[in-house]
């Protein structure tokens, strides 16, 4: 399993020991995948398997399951990924319906899916045409001229892009696109 520190991951929600509020309840964590549970220096990760998709949780200082909880949200560019993470937990928290994660959407799952195909064809030595022939079909690909088809463009670009993707660029993948 891999485990992304905060500050990469916007979807972890960080949890702490609060001060003892008048009512402020035990909060037990359903579902804690026991295998996933790590140690580092920052606190201890969990994930809750509660939903459809997994919750990331890093309990910090003396935070434990089972005992009253307060999430600290850092005020960065990432802020309203971490609301969203944490309005996932409160979510499960309370029995409420729970929706999928919002950060990869099904257009973009396919685009991916398509991009890797297309960057493992090229790393395997296919040319462009191979490639849009494997992801599109032989015969879409021979019925327009190659050199100007638009299924060449594609092929080039989803090359172009698994390629950023294989240097760093899948950190993206962690974080919500956002319009500036």
């Amino acid at each position: 399993m891999i485990y992304w520190q905060p500050d990469v991951d916007p979807g972890t929600v960080l949890l702490s020991a609060t001060m003892p509020l008048s009512n402020a309840p035990a909060i037990k964590i359903p579902n804690i995948d026991q295998a996933a549970i790590r140690h580092e220096p920052s606190g201890t990760s969990v994930v809750s398997r509660a939903s459809a998709s997994s919750l990331r949780l890093l309990l910090l200082d003396s935070a434990e399951p089972g005992r009253p909880l307060a999430a600290i949200v850092p005020l960065d560019a990432f802020g309203l990924d971490r609301i969203e993470a944490l309005s996932r937990l409160w979510r499960v928290l309370n029995h409420r319906p729970v929706p999928l994660y919002a950060r990869l959407t099904e257009q973009r799952r396919r685009r991916l899916r398509l991009m890797l195909q297309a960057i493992d064809g090229h790393l395997s030595g296919a040319t462009y045409r191979e490639i849009a022939k494997a992801l599109y079909g032989e015969l879409r690909v021979d019925q327009e001229h190659w050199k100007t088809s638009p299924l060449r463009d594609s092929t080039i670009a989803l090359v172009k892009d698994g390629r950023a993707m294989i240097a760093g660029g899948y950190l993206r993948l962690l974080r919500h696109r956002r319009r500036g």
